[in-house]
């Protein structure tokens, strides 16, 4: 097998069993193994009887460690890039050191494995293979409403935390209307749980209360999507036209119910 001077390595998103055998072995043969949290890998590595040096790697030291690296491949060693759960480099650093390896001709390949993001998509039903993954969702209701205003053709595939998917969901509802989504939480886990419904729906079933990792994804708009709708508002407005009325209007042209046009109004 081919060797490289540097090795991205998925390890599992809940389920340990999702560890591949190539994971493993390239884990036990390189010299280091940089990870987001030593404690977090550490266990991992203990279960597998993987006794490989750690040294830490994250949002915060990435810049900084680039000499730490550049050092190590100097001197012939073979490193190993892990994140906390599931694949590095979505949603998690190591864009700088991988431009840093281009620079200098670092040998350097992935290994395919877990991810929440393909998990997800391969258990959620969809009209095609199109879809925009923005990571996690902004906090701010414009940022939200300029992110689904901008991918409002594609299914927009997100991650969020317990504790701010309700508000997230009534963000979106609040801007797109009762559209429907798809959420998966705690995937490959013993509690793994999916749903494709509305959102009033979904914020119904959790309303006690959710936990676990999620991911979430708003379906794409018809023809007569929201940014079109702001649009003849807007229009309609300078003309003079009463909320009522442009309410009246725009829902007999679209598929849009006059409640949520007159929201959209206000």
């Amino acid at each position: 097998m081919r060797e490289y001077q540097f090795y991205i390595v998925p390890t599992p998103i809940g389920n340990l069993q999702d560890m591949t055998f190539r994971a493993i072995e390239v884990l036990k043969s390189v010299d280091v193994i940089a990870c987001e949290d030593s404690r977090v890998t550490q266990k991992l590595l203990n279960h597998f009887e993987i006794n490989t040096k750690l040294i830490s790697y994250h949002k915060y030291n990435e810049k900084s460690r680039l000499e730490l690296f550049m050092n190590l491949f100097n001197e012939g060693k073979k490193v190993a890039l892990v994140s906390d759960a599931g694949t590095p480099m979505i949603c998690d650093p190591g864009s700088w050191l991988l431009k840093e390896l281009i620079k200098n001709k670092i040998s350097y390949t992935a290994l395919p494995g877990a991810c929440a993001v393909t998990t997800f998509l391969s258990q959620t039903p969809r009209d095609d293979e199109f879809f925009t993954f923005i990571g996690f969702m902004p906090r701010s209701a414009n940022e939200i409403k300029d992110v689904l205003n901008s991918y409002s053709n594609s299914n927009i595939v997100f991650y969020e935390s317990p504790n701010r998917i309700i508000k997230t969901l009534e963000t979106i509802k609040s801007i797109k209307g009762n559209v429907n989504i798809a959420l998966s939480r705690e995937l490959s886990k013993l509690f793994e749980e999916s749903i494709v419904d509305d959102i009033d729906n979904v914020i119904e079933h959790y309303k006690d209360g959710i936990k676990g990792e999620i991911v979430c994804m708003v379906y794409k708009t018809s023809s007569n999507d929201n940014v079109d709708i702001e649009r003849q508002i807007s229009i309609l407005k300078d003309a003079g036209y009463s909320s009522k009325d442009i309410s009246k209007i725009l829902s007999l042209l679209t598929d849009v119910s006059k409640n949520d046009i007159y929201k959209m109004v206000k």
